[in-house]
């Protein structure tokens, strides 16, 4: 069965919720809830990613994580990390998350170092045109579909390899191609990664899927703004799991647990 992700923004900037769960309490009572609504993990960050965000230091990340990551582990959630910062994988995986999210995919030198000491926790490796962990307004131009979604599998391929090279055994990768502006400002880049999504069954790895609330979806829509695009969220999940994603990270885990729940009873196939 694909598993769910529920999204938990500890950040001031995050392009969706910012500051909406910066105090400890409101951001496990919305875990819970989450949880409560059909998440099989909560992914945990404290650092945006959007191109108006704020770098911070890892000393810093760590202590916003530390009390919802120990708090959540302790209530037996299922924990992982949105973080590119070895220093902060190694004190989360301390406190027990057992994923972490990567969006740079090993960037930092120690990463795998420290992921391939801790065989219990399972590593999503992410795609991105940019350079760094920050997401940009830029128009690159996605040119011929085919060969676009071929160019994330081979940087994919180089980060896996990267991974196992480290001891990082395979079965506990999985693969992330990147969606909205980790792709491109023009929304035919993300659609063209969708629509080619079973590309991405050649590696041989869970794919991991985010579009929530993401700018692509508001284009596609004529504008709409970030709190007016669940209805096409739900859409762009469906067809992600459709297509053979086994894990979808969303702001809105309850949606998507009844749309596939519902979708899975009309069509028996689909479940896995």
């Amino acid at each position: 069965m694909a598993k769910i992700v529920g999204i938990l923004n500890l950040t001031a900037d995050s392009f969706s919720d910012g500051g909406a769960f910066l105090d400890p309490a409101s951001a496990l009572r919305h875990a819970e809830t989450m949880r409560a609504r059909g998440a099989d993990w909560i992914d945990v960050g404290a650092e945006a990613s959007n191109p108006d965000a704020q770098r911070i230091d890892a000393e810093t990340e760590i202590a916003r994580l530390t009390p919802i990551v120990r708090a959540l582990v302790k209530d037996g959630a299922r924990v992982s990390v949105d973080t590119y910062k070895a220093t902060v994988m190694r004190a989360m995986i301390d406190l027990g998350a057992t994923m972490v999210n990567d969006i740079t995919a090993l960037a930092d030198p120690n990463a795998a170092a420290v992921l391939a000491k801790a065989p219990q926790v399972k590593l999503v490796l992410m795609h991105a045109r940019n350079a760094g962990p920050i997401a940009e307004r830029e128009r690159r131009g996605v040119g011929h579909h085919g060969k676009y979604v071929g160019d994330i599998i081979r940087y994919l391929q180089a980060r896996i390899a990267v991974a196992e090279a480290a001891g990082i055994a395979r079965d506990r990768l999985i693969v992330d191609p990147g969606m909205g502006l980790f792709l491109d400002v023009d929304r035919e880049a993300s659609v063209a990664v969708l629509t080619h999504l079973t590309t991405l069954r050649t590696l041989d790895l869970p794919i991991y899927v985010c579009t929530s609330r993401k700018s692509f979806i508001g284009a596609i829509l004529g504008g709409r703004a970030k709190h007016e695009r669940a209805f096409g969220t739900l859409a762009t999940e469906l067809f992600a799991l459709h297509h053979g994603a086994s894990y979808i990270r969303t702001h809105d885990p309850g949606a998507v647990k009844d749309a596939w729940t519902v979708w899975s009873a009309l069509s028996p196939e689909e479940r896995r």
